[in-house]
């Protein structure tokens, strides 16, 4: 959205911050409903060119899906609902597909995290796929302007 100009830079730390916060909150709650302990680290190992490339194609599809439908907002929740249920089953990272996500993933001992140490080459696959994803929805899907 940035690179779009949907959203101002200067708002960009505020965004980041509110979605770590919000994926913090909300594993401290899922924990909390599970009568788990609520402060957690992962120790679940997620590491390898596989789980990176599936990271890649997971928010390279996510991020796709949502410029494609940004033209219809109403239908952007139901697509990246119907989106991340599905990558979760055809990626082998089981879709995390936002850095955020990631983050919150690390905060959690359960079969969902992620062990601290691999968030960065998680996030670095995430941003490569959202910057292929932009790259293709601007060359491919563009109107095309007549000569």
């Amino acid at each position: 959205m940035l690179v779009r100009g949907a959203l101002p830079w200067r708002h960009l730390p505020l965004f980041i911050g509110a979605q770590i916060a919000g994926g913090a909150l909300g594993t401290l709650l899922t924990h909390a409903m599970f009568d788990l302990p609520l402060l957690q680290i992962a120790v679940k190992a997620r590491s390898g060119s596989g789980q990176w490339l599936s990271e890649g194609v997971a928010t390279f599809g996510l991020v796709l899906t949502i410029l494609r439908c940004m033209d219809r907002p109403a239908i952007v929740p139901a697509m990246v609902g119907l989106y991340i249920t599905a990558a979760y089953w055809f990626t082998a990272s089981t879709s995390f597909a936002n850095p955020a996500v990631t983050v919150a993933r690390a905060l959690t001992d359960s079969f969902a995290g992620i062990q601290p140490a691999h968030v960065p080459a998680f996030i670095a696959a995430q941003l490569l796929g959202a910057a292929l994803a932009a790259l293709t929805e601007r060359f491919v899907f563009a109107p095309k302007t007549p000569a």
